[in-house]
């Protein structure tokens, strides 16, 4: 089942399929390491949902939910 990351609850994992996005934000993600194929968990919402934190490649990341809609996540 893929979903996007913005919609997976704390404790949910799976691994990147693809990026909606272009320019800027595109390559930034890409460059954070969201690239297809990564696993990822999502570990914590903020109380308001903005931002999300992940876990990818061993470290911790935090997203704003605009950027975590962009990435399309098939949950393992």
């Amino acid at each position: 089942m893929v979903v996007t990351l913005g919609d997976m609850n704390p404790g949910q994992s799976g691994k990147v399929e693809w990026i909606d996005g272009r320019g800027g934000v595109y390559k930034r993600l890409l460059d954070m390491g969201l690239t297809p194929g990564s696993r990822i968990e999502l570990r914590r919402v903020a109380p308001l949902g903005d931002p999300i934190e992940i876990k990818v490649k061993g470290y911790s990341l935090s997203l704003r939910k605009n950027e975590a809609q962009m990435i399309s996540v098939a949950l393992a």
